[in-house]
């Protein structure tokens, strides 16, 4: 996975790189010469207006705005953009710590001709990815060394256009000292079968089923543990419900427990490598009842949709039945209104996605997946992961149980909770992303 710094991280990157011994005047040349660079492989010459600020962003853009003259292209230097067909923006990067000028973002993002910005787009907060106040609009974004929350997190993501990170001579040592705990998720190792495999060391995976009119979620989700290479997967649930599911499912087996000891006797079988609770599963005191007794029996454990929404009221009742899991081996995966639901506190105290699913992790000592066009994964220790191969495709009906299910067919194959979550989460978009105009269904066929 690739590193993610944050602005202060960055900080000390370019401190250490240079007390080795690079100038710091060496890494500011460098810096617009990249971006002078990127400029002329994407635009033809024309009337350039690069807006420079007070800092070494400002002085970044000094650069560049030398480079392009001396190859021929018409560059101000100056914040008035009349007659301008290209602006380099070099007002600000990442740390900007006050509100950006609304009317400067106006004028900008008005002007209707191409915006290139240095690090970030001025008057976003290179942290949370949320703009302070207002903020430029950009087509393209050059960014150094790595990339920044504000490159993955939305809406930060979306007004950074292309995103380019460029190599400007720090070391890739210099990640030793700074230890960052955030990175960029990538494509999945996934498990491979031995020739001597067979089902059950493949993993049973067992997923709990709403009721007869509410099936459907629950098949998703299981159908989507096999395609993800669960050994075996079992639907389990009222016998009313399975009497619904047996139209529909061939390979998926069906098992009754329509009691909480008919439950407990049923996860007992030490086969049982993993449970997916929550798609479609009722909020009501019977799934209230079954995400308990599923967490007591130290299974690895998905806690999905309505088994994170009927401990609403009463998150600690929740909170302390994970703690007492003998394996911590659990992943939540709320979207963010099943989020604040659970975790109300953490809503009020911070805009940062990913400290909230950090936290909320640390907290409760499981594994969160905060959804969304950004999701998030943060495990107990302080290490998190962007996902940012999502699609707007995976926004339909019956994706997040896909998800689940992925996930818990990982887990069922002994993958950990936070890399069967982060696997997960990219495959469930690659599987979006090969899908013209998907539907649920779409997504498994594509796993």
């Amino acid at each position: 996975m690739t590193d993610i710094l944050t602005p202060e991280e960055m900080y000390r990157a370019d401190a250490l790189c240079i007390a080795a011994g690079t100038r710091e005047e060496m890494l500011i040349e460098r810096a617009g010469l990249a971006v002078a660079h990127e400029i002329i492989r994407r635009y033809g010459a024309r009337p350039t207006v690069v807006m420079c600020g007070p800092g070494n962003n400002g002085r970044d853009g000094e650069v560049v705005a030398r480079h392009l003259k001396s190859w021929g292209w018409p560059v101000t230097v100056s914040h008035d953009v009349t007659g301008a067909e290209l602006i380099v923006d070099a007002l600000y990067g990442a740390g900007l710590n006050r509100d950006f000028p609304a009317e400067i973002a106006r004028k900008v993002n008005g002007a209707g001709v191409p915006v290139v910005a240095i690090d970030v787009p001025s008057g976003l907060d290179g942290l949370t990815g949320f703009p302070r106040g207002a903020s430029i609009k950009a087509d393209l974004t050059i960014t150094f060394f790595r990339k920044k929350p504000a490159h993955v997190l939305y809406p930060g993501r979306g007004l950074c256009g292309e995103i380019v990170v460029a190599d400007i001579g720090i070391p890739d040592s210099v990640l030793n000292n700074i230890k960052p705990q955030l990175r960029e998720n990538v494509r999945p190792s996934l498990p491979t079968a031995g020739a001597d495999a067979h089902k059950f060391s493949r993993g049973h995976a067992i997923v709990w089923s709403g009721s007869a009119l509410s099936t459907g979620a629950a098949r998703l989700a299981g159908l989507a543990a096999a395609r993800s290479g669960a050994g075996l997967v079992s639907l389990a649930g009222m016998p009313e419900a399975l009497a619904v599911h047996a139209t529909q499912v061939s390979s998926i087996m069906l098992k009754s427990a329509s009691t909480p000891r008919e439950l407990r006797e049923l996860l007992s079988d030490k086969r049982i490598t993993a449970v997916c609770i929550g798609p479609a599963a009722g909020v009501n005191d019977v799934t209230r009842k079954a995400v308990l007794q599923v967490l007591k029996s130290g299974v690895a454990t998905v806690l999905d949709a309505d088994a994170l929404s009927i401990f609403a009221d009463a998150p600690d009742e929740l909170f302390a039945a994970i703690r007492a899991h003998p394996k911590r081996s659990i992943v939540l995966t709320p979207h963010e209104g099943e989020f604040a639901r659970l975790f109300s506190m953490l809503i009020a105290t911070s805009h940062n996605k990913i400290e909230r699913a950090r936290t909320a992790s640390a907290l409760y000592g499981a594994v969160v997946l905060l959804k969304g066009p950004d999701t998030v994964i943060a495990h107990p220790d302080g290490r998190a992961v962007v996902n940012t191969n999502g699609t707007a495709k995976l926004a339909i009906a019956g994706s997040g149980d896909v998800l689940a299910g992925v996930i818990t067919g990982l887990l069922a194959q002994g993958i950990t909770g936070f890399d069967a979550a982060c696997a997960g989460a990219w495959l469930h978009a690659e599987a979006g992303n090969r899908c013209r105009k998907p539907i649920a269904e779409d997504l498994i066929a594509a796993l």
